[in-house]
């Protein structure tokens, strides 16, 4: 049913020049998504690591207000994930991710826009931000977005006009939390966002829905879908796209992983005017990783979404790929509809 634009990457690390000489860029993948100025917009996840010696690991961290390295003994850490290095019960990220736009008029080539970054700049972004969601709200564009640190995972949100001026909301989710998303519009007076509390002694990793009148102040958090245990979707889930309004509710497009760490992407359908109430939800996936990128990459067997847009009776999505590259493809609204029970 999903029809991919290609066999191969949209975008590939090689095509994105990193921010600063001292770094590699790792991996390009999970852009926000939008429309602007007569093009698509994607706001790039990059991720970058120091260039390496034999002697020490190099690893990103932002401090005293600019991106260090440190330069960690590689004799006194546990690397046994590739993606964080310990050292005496501290851990570090090996890489560190920023965002970057790039945009297109057809939706396959896309320009990548240098020097338009956002970087980390605060202490909770000490580690980096990732996963950016775009929703155009009341005429501006709202992106909300995970910031790491020591201090755990937050939501954090940024608001534009023209994606080069950015007015920051601060933290409007405390750790640990991320994959936030907000409808497109107000229901009976009221913002709604969804978002994924992280795991807790008792909870797991699930959808909820807060409510709000500022787009800032977030609270009356519902919990709207959880795991489902032997299924594609056992092990976490998180919303991957903006809300689509329906004739029969609200369509979500979400990510789900399986015991084996293998993400897919399947949907919901919640009720129009009580968005806390699902109506249906994917029984098998629409789109599973199938291509050598989307099996092979920094993270493997991955798709994985932060947007889509609608054109006519159709949904274009761009996503990302084993955590490397990113990818597209479309879909009819109708057959997404089909597969939820």
């Amino acid at each position: 049913m999903f029809g991919r634009f290609s066999d191969r990457p949209l975008v590939l690390p090689e095509d994105v020049r990193p921010f600063d000489d001292r770094f590699e860029v790792v991996g390009v993948f999970n852009p926000g998504v939008t429309e602007f100025d007569g093009e698509i917009l994607l706001l790039l996840r990059v991720a970058v690591r120091p260039k390496q010696d034999d002697h020490f690991l190099r690893v990103p961290m932002f401090r005293k207000g600019k991106i260090e390295i440190l330069q960690l003994d590689k004799s006194q850490l546990d690397c046994s994930d590739e993606r964080v290095a310990v050292e005496k019960g501290k851990r570090f990220l090996t890489s560190m991710s920023y965002f970057q736009i790039a945009t297109s008029k057809d939706g396959i080539h896309f320009k990548i826009e240098e020097g338009r970054t956002i970087l980390p700049r605060d202490e909770l972004e000490e580690y980096g931000i990732e996963d950016p969601r775009i929703v155009r709200v009341n005429g501006k564009y709202y992106i909300l977005y995970s910031a790491i640190s020591e201090c755990g995972i937050c939501v954090k949100s940024l608001v534009t006009e023209d994606f080069i001026h950015y007015k920051e909301l601060g933290a409007i989710l405390h750790p640990d939390n991320k994959d936030a998303v907000l409808f497109p519009e107000q229901i009976g007076g009221k913002y709604y966002m969804l978002h994924r509390p992280s795991t807790s002694e008792f909870g797991n990793p699930e959808i909820w829905l807060a409510e709000s009148e500022d787009l800032i102040h977030w609270g009356k958090h519902r919990r709207v879908a959880g795991i489902r245990a032997g299924m594609w979707d056992g092990l976490r889930v998180g919303s991957s796209g903006v809300p689509i309004r329906t004739e029969r509710g609200w369509l979500v497009v979400y990510h789900g992983a399986d015991v084996l760490n293998g993400y897919s992407l399947g949907a919901l359908l919640l009720d129009a005017e009580e968005p806390w109430k699902v109506l249906g939800r994917s029984e098998e996936p629409f789109m599973r990783p199938e291509l050598e990128c989307e099996r092979k990459g920094f993270f493997n067997n991955v798709v994985f979404a932060c947007g889509g847009i609608v054109r006519a009776d159709k949904l274009i999505i761009y996503y990302g790929a084993a955590d490397k590259y990113v990818c597209g493809g479309e879909i009819k609204i109708q057959s997404i509809m089909e597969y939820l029970q």
